[in-house]
């Protein structure tokens, strides 16, 4: 039980951070260039959501027994 619970954390902080970096790509049409783009989104505490979440469910995964 405590799997799945760790597994849907994760998930949901990856879904998280994922739907922020691409809302956060409406920014480069109003003229911002892809190198502030990405000083703009490594200062921001949500767009590390994602990579979190991929590594806490690659870890359940992968401590998960059948």
């Amino acid at each position: 039980m405590g799997y799945i619970f760790f597994f849907l954390i994760g998930f949901g902080l990856a879904v998280t951070g994922g739907v922020t970096i691409i809302a956060y790509l409406n920014f480069l049409p109003v003229g911002m260039s892809w190198v502030d783009y990405f000083i703009f989104i490594s200062g921001r505490i949500e767009c590390y959501f994602l990579p979190v979440g991929i590594l806490i469910m690659s870890a359940i995964l992968y401590r998960y027994q059948n």
